[in-house]
């Protein structure tokens, strides 16, 4: 039971664009139960543990070489179908818009446990919000989009045509979208599977991004260190070594300036997501920056994010991965303010 949720501003209701949502979802024929038991059954886990270290994708061996490191796990279920508003390019949504026209593209990766790589094609779109939040604006052709992230995109069509959005897995050929094709623009045929491999999603785009509205600057009150590891066999992730529900919160105070530092020691990427609060990011691997107001971040295998946030929202709060099948197998806490039970 999964829809967009589009909250819309009194700018938004009087920009003269044309709206289109573009919903990403990995689907497969099996229920979630029965593939978290697949994953978590030891004889299938080590059998694909081994497989990917017989069988390294070109992809992730390029990733190893420039990074000279280990190189990252892509995907951990193998999905039958991945899907752009419910449907495949076998037969794609085309969406009539003018020429000249204005769009605002409205991306939500509502997948599971798949991270994409937005492709515009023949346009430059301008990024203008992340996760419902405005951003100072940055001219992109590739947006790369981890699960639960969302991104808003200006798009200006000069002449007319059709206009293919691409969403490609990382680490797959597969791939999805939608068209959008102006008045009596034909829309073309397009192969669900690219001629190669996409690579793993990166933090290209984060590294540029900047709040157009940050956080006002203050010390950091309370800096909570949040190591994320895990394996593929047994099929199990952890913070700070330990498994939802069996976790130690972490406490803050009404007023406080916040600090997460998450450190990935695995080799999978982690999109972290905060209930409750909207953070900042300010470090990527170590280097300092004033970046975009989140709510979900990837923290990229092998890599570190420090994020803040001011607790002013009491509760207790979820921390987790929205690689679903990660969270379900324990990589989940909590924020939790004193006197809340």
């Amino acid at each position: 039971m999964t829809a967009p949720l589009i909250v819309r501003s009194a700018a938004d209701l009087q920009e003269d664009r044309q709206e289109i949502v573009l919903l990403l979802h990995d689907f497969n024929f099996r229920s979630p139960k029965d593939i978290l038991a697949g994953l978590t059954n030891p004889a299938t886990t080590q059998a694909k543990s081994s497989q990917r270290g017989m069988s390294m994708s070109a992809s992730s061996m390029g990733a190893m070489a420039m990074g000279g490191g280990t190189a990252p796990d892509l995907n951990d279920v193998d999905y039958d179908a991945f899907l752009a508003n419910d449907r495949t390019l076998a037969d794609p949504e085309v969406i009539r818009v003018g020429a000249p026209g204005r769009v605002r593209l409205r991306v939500i990766n509502g997948a599971s446990a798949s991270q994409f790589w937005l492709d515009l094609g023949a346009l430059r779109g301008t990024v203008v919000a992340v996760d419902g939040h405005d951003v100072e604006p940055v001219s992109v052709r590739r947006v790369p989009l981890s699960m639960a992230q969302r991104v808003d995109i200006l798009l200006e069509l000069t002449k007319p045509g059709a206009f293919l959005i691409l969403a490609r897995v990382e680490g797959k050929r597969d791939q999805t979208g939608l068209i959008m094709a102006t008045s009596g623009a034909v829309a073309p045929r397009v192969a669900t599977m690219a001629d190669h491999e996409a690579p793993p999603v990166d933090l290209s785009l984060e590294k540029v991004l900047r709040a157009a509205t940050p956080l006002i600057p203050r010390p950091v009150d309370v800096v909570h260190r949040m190591v994320l590891s895990g394996h593929m066999s047994p099929y199990a992730w952890s913070i700070n070594g330990e498994y939802w529900p069996k976790i130690t919160p972490f406490m803050v105070a009404p007023g406080q300036r916040v600090a997460l530092d998450m450190v990935n020691q695995s080799t999978m990427a982690h999109p972290m997501h905060l209930h409750g609060h909207a953070f900042q990011v300010v470090a990527l691997n170590g280097v300092p920056m004033t970046g975009a107001i989140r709510d979900t971040v990837m923290v990229p295998p092998k890599g570190s994010v420090r994020i803040v946030f001011d607790a002013n929202n009491p509760g207790r709060w979820a921390v987790h991965c929205h690689n679903l099948y990660h969270m379900m197998t324990g990589m989940m806490t909590e924020i939790r303010y004193p006197g809340i039970v």
